[in-house]
């Protein structure tokens, strides 16, 4: 059976993963999640750990097909957060038991780099007990190792499709998969902790470039993985796309806790936006990470990647404890630690 191939060997062939995502059942799921979970609790216990996600701007000068941030998007309230506002969230975060704060953005100019050091400085010198997380998007070697040398620990920067073709399907020209790769082999280089991913489900997707995802993730060997499913936005060339399923991205959350057992995994909150139970769900897969918002409860319905995101109401200390009881239900607990990724 590939899923005992897979455990064994931690990776599989090209057409082999095709072959597994293609013909999976709920039989073989439910024999995957288990084998997730025991190699999850092998190095993690049934700890989960938290990351305050801070959604800092919604500017983007790029147009991405799927995304309701892109530029083109007329109808979208841009907003940018002050320095000052951001280090109150981290405040208010800290406060709550956060020792990983996620700043997450479009890519804004506004923010330059000379701006982001400042920032980032501020946050290390208030703060040097938590992890400073960056997801900027596509930046360069330079930008990148000025951010690490401020005080960042962490940067995600999901790769969304390993195919190039596939890419350029959900992207204008002016994108391309091979830099946006190279942006994480510069950031490994330089010392960052990596996480990376992909959308499930996404408009023309294959089991074939979900065979590619995998290679490329194992060629990498990030210390954090981030999946979740497409979820059209109303304003989008996608708007009348399938979303992602539940059932496709619990299955290969699954397999990437069997293909590299110590990676940080996120139940992300596009899971708990297509099933109300999907964080949990997500978790039972082999996840070990959430990432509650600690943005301004003003902002969050803006900060508006894809329709219905769950939590955009709720003060920070509501999502950290509706958390903690979601997680305490299905025998998981939430801690206060940086939850530093054991992938090395």
């Amino acid at each position: 059976m590939l899923i005992n191939k897979l455990k064994e060997e931690r990776t599989l062939s090209k057409a082999e993963w095709t072959a597994l995502i293609a013909g999976r059942n709920e039989e073989l799921s439910a024999y995957l999640f288990q084998l997730a979970r025991e190699e999850r609790h092998r190095y993690y216990g049934h700890d989960v750990y938290v990351r305050g996600l801070i959604e800092f701007t919604n500017y983007c000068k790029n147009d991405c097909f799927y995304c309701g941030i892109r530029k083109s998007n007329r109808n979208a309230n841009r907003y940018r957060l002050s320095e000052e506002e951001i280090l109150s969230c981290c405040e208010a975060g800290y406060h709550l038991g956060f020792r990983t704060f996620v700043l997450q953005g479009g890519e804004d100019g506004f923010f330059t780099d000379e701006k982001l050091v400042h920032l980032i400085s501020a946050i290390r010198s208030k703060y040097p007990d938590c992890a400073i997380t960056l997801s900027i998007g596509e930046r360069s070697y330079g930008s990148y190792k000025a951010f690490f040398d401020a005080g960042a620990d962490r940067y995600l920067l999901r790769h969304e499709t390993a195919n190039a073709c596939h890419y350029a399907r959900l992207h204008p020209g002016n994108l391309r998969a091979k830099d946006r790769q190279k942006c994480l082999w510069d950031l490994k280089e330089i010392g960052y902790q990596v996480g990376t991913g992909f959308m499930v489900g996404s408009p023309y997707q294959t089991a074939e470039n979900l065979a590619e995802d995998l290679l490329f993730i194992k060629e990498l060997n990030p210390h954090m993985i981030g999946i979740g499913p497409f979820i059209p936005h109303h304003d989008t060339p996608f708007a009348e796309e399938k979303a992602g399923t539940l059932e496709l991205t619990l299955f290969l959350l699954g397999l990437l806790r069997l293909m590299i057992p110590k990676v940080l995994l996120p139940a992300t909150t596009a899971l708990g936006t297509i099933d109300p139970k999907g964080r949990e769900l997500g978790i039972l897969a082999g996840a070990n990470v959430v990432m509650p918002n600690l943005s301004p409860v003003g902002v969050r319905k803006d900060y508006s990647l894809y329709d219905n995101k769950i939590c955009t109401g709720e003060e920070a200390a509501e999502c950290r404890l509706c958390l903690e009881q979601r997680m305490q239900a299905i025998g998981y607990t939430i801690v206060t630690s940086r939850g530093d990724s054991l992938n090395e």
